[in-house]
């Protein structure tokens, strides 16, 4: 049986959104978060080494290219979220790490911040999502065997943090 509704919209042009589309728009949205983690990863750092207000970062990064393709709600949720618990995020990474927070690396002190914050306050990203993301900005930023801290210490937290989660998702 021929569904001439259907004929009549695809003759019109108009279309229903096909698997394909609808994987290239996830794949999308993947990317501008991946992006926005980027950006934090950055704002971060900088926030560190300049002790600059969130504002003023903010209004720095709306300018850049990178950000334009980024996911800014997620950028500015977890920035401002990094910064406003800045002290707790820190807290809670040494209880998981071998060395002072002081002492480790600046790069790898943004990317926990950024770990920690989802871990903690974004239980929609799944733990195996942060703590891959985590990983690759450290790869890609950090010293050359940094990933490899970064994803032990992110492994121990979600073990604590995320048990649940751990348990449910190894069934």
């Amino acid at each position: 049986m021929i569904d001439v509704d259907a004929s009549s919209r695809l003759d019109s042009g108009e279309t229903q959104p096909t698997e394909s589309k609808k994987r290239k728009s996830k794949v999308s949205a993947v990317r501008a978060r991946s992006q926005a983690r980027r950006c934090v990863l950055q704002a971060l750092y900088q926030w560190q080494l300049t002790e600059q207000s969130f504002s003023e970062i903010l209004a720095q990064f709306i300018e850049r290219d990178e950000y334009k393709t980024a996911e800014s709600a997620y950028f500015h949720e977890v920035l401002s979220g990094a910064i406003e618990h800045y002290q707790a995020l820190s807290v809670r990474v040494t209880e998981f790490a071998d060395r002072p927070w002081e002492q480790m690396d600046p790069i790898e002190r943004a990317v926990l911040l950024i770990g920690m914050y989802e871990l903690i306050h974004r239980l929609d990203v799944p733990y195996r999502v942060v703590v891959n993301e985590a990983v690759e900005l450290t790869k890609q930023f950090g010293a050359t065997d940094g990933f490899k801290y970064i994803n032990a210490l992110l492994d121990r937290a979600a073990r604590d943090i995320r048990a649940g989660e751990r348990k449910h998702s190894r069934n």
